[in-house]
């Protein structure tokens, strides 16, 4: 499982012109994931998320998590994080999870960080959408379940 986050001060995702999500202050996550991901990947990616310690302190210094600020949370599928460009030009998304499978760990994750983190915000599975976001810092950063 593959997730790129963002520290951001708002973020929100519209499908077809409306707004379906919107976050305030917190991260923005997007989710990427590949054949043979379990429950037991997407718990140590949320883990990892929510005590990554990636926000300013009183000193200025990234030390705080998002648990630590109270923190919002937007969880976005995107397979395209599972792209292989290694030959030719157009990507190979032969490393993503079919599609079933994809959903079901997906929507796990997205209940376990329901538990966890009081307002999750989530985009909608297999659709096209636009997400806005005003990355703070910026502070972008990669996390892979296998590494």
């Amino acid at each position: 499982m593959k997730a790129v986050i963002q520290r951001v001060e708002s973020a929100s995702v519209s499908v077809e012109g409306s707004e379906i999500s919107r976050i305030g202050a917190g991260l923005l996550v997007l989710l990427g994931v590949e054949k043979g991901d379990s429950e037991k990947d997407a718990d140590f990616l949320l883990d990892k998320i929510i005590h990554l310690r990636i926000f300013e302190d009183g000193e200025g210094k990234m030390n705080r998590s998002l648990a630590d600020v109270s923190g919002e949370l937007l969880v976005v599928s995107q397979f395209t994080l599972l792209a292989d460009c290694r030959k030719g030009r157009r990507p190979s998304f032969t490393d993503a999870a079919d599609p079933a499978q994809a959903t079901a760990l997906y929507e796990y994750m997205l209940s376990r960080a329901k538990e966890k983190v009081a307002r999750v915000g989530e985009g909608r599975f297999q659709t096209t959408m636009k997400v806005e976001l005003v990355n703070s810092g910026p502070v972008t950063i990669l996390l892979d379940s296998r590494r």
